[in-house]
């Protein structure tokens, strides 16, 4: 299987970042993952590998393969404005991502399972392609049949204040996207900047 399905502790450990997960475990072992533990000598990175982790953040964060976090930076290298910034806004784009900000569900991993399982509708069609691009105006809503599935129910949270580029209806269980994100109000610790060199080397 091509998507990572390891302990999501290591990743968080890697990056120093809780991106995988609520990093309570960051609190009892923050060290980098390796045998020696703390008290191995650790070379400071090369610009090559700065910039690699950085993508490597951000393809963990979003759950997305190396094949299609390259198509998408193609996609974002073509459109005006700064690529860096595009990159951002569409991977923000994609429903499942979409998704877990509407706070449908606590985690990304657990939005991608809910849309592919054909519990999301869009538009009022099903649709199961967590990597299906949303635009402006689309509105997103729990299936009726699975509005009464207490599962789906218990892990319904709303969405945060912050999120201001989307819209949440918690009585109707519907939210509609308003609009691409400016990256101020992204909360994701991502500097595009190193990945938008790296990928132009």
């Amino acid at each position: 299987m091509a998507r990572y399905t390891g302990p999501k502790n290591r990743i968080c450990r890697i990056f120093g970042e809780p991106i995988l997960g609520s990093g309570k475990s960051l609190q009892k072992n923050s060290n980098p993952p390796g045998q020696h533990g703390p008290s191995k000598k650790r070379k400071a990175g090369s610009e090559y590998s700065v910039q690699l982790k950085e993508k490597q953040k951000a393809k963990y964060t979003y759950g997305v393969l190396e094949k299609q976090f390259a198509n998408t930076y193609v996609e974002a290298a073509r459109l005006k404005g700064a690529t860096g910034e595009n990159l951002i806004k569409l991977l923000e784009a994609r429903l499942d991502n979409t998704v877990y900000r509407l706070g449908i569900c606590p985690t990304r991993p657990a939005a991608r399972q809910l849309v592919s399982h054909k519990h999301i509708m869009v538009n009022g069609e099903v649709v199961n392609i967590p990597s299906y691009r949303l635009k402006p105006g689309d509105v997103i809503e729990i299936k009726p049949k699975s509005k009464v599935n207490e599962t789906v129910l218990s892990h319904i949270r709303g969405k945060k204040p912050n999120i201001n580029w989307l819209d949440w209806n918690e009585k109707d269980m519907k939210g509609t996207y308003i609009t691409a994100p400016e990256r101020e109000n992204v909360p994701e610790n991502i500097k595009e900047q190193l990945i938008v060199e790296l990928y132009s080397k």
